[in-house]
């Protein structure tokens, strides 16, 4: 399971910021996690209520805001909604299609008390 050290990471990488702010508290953490990322948001979430006991973090709320996979041809320059990293262009059937987002895994805001 991927997602502990993962939450360790965020937990790591929040502390750091809150301890650089002079915070004693973190009461929301906000991520985003893309769907192709592989990156189990529930799995996520339980790891991080047990990494985050006795720390700054102990409590804060998690919101995860998902990301739908889209996916660019590098043939013919459509965007489409992909639901694996492997695709096929809908327009021109090609191979050759670049994931341009939903594999996302950021911090994307922090509330410190």
């Amino acid at each position: 399971m991927h997602e502990m050290s993962i939450a360790l990471s965020i937990i790591d990488a929040v502390v750091a910021k809150a301890e650089q702010e002079q915070s004693r508290k973190v009461s929301e953490i906000e991520l985003e996690v893309g769907r192709v990322s592989g990156v189990q948001p529930e799995s996520l979430k339980f790891c991080f209520s047990a990494a985050a006991k006795n720390t700054i973090v102990d409590g804060a709320d998690l919101a995860i805001h998902e990301i739908e996979p889209v996916g660019k041809c590098q043939e013919c320059g459509k965007s489409f909604p992909v639901s694996d990293v492997y695709a096929k262009c809908e327009v021109c059937g090609s191979l050759n299609v670049r994931i341009i987002s939903g594999r996302e895994l950021l911090i994307k805001s922090i509330t410190l008390e």
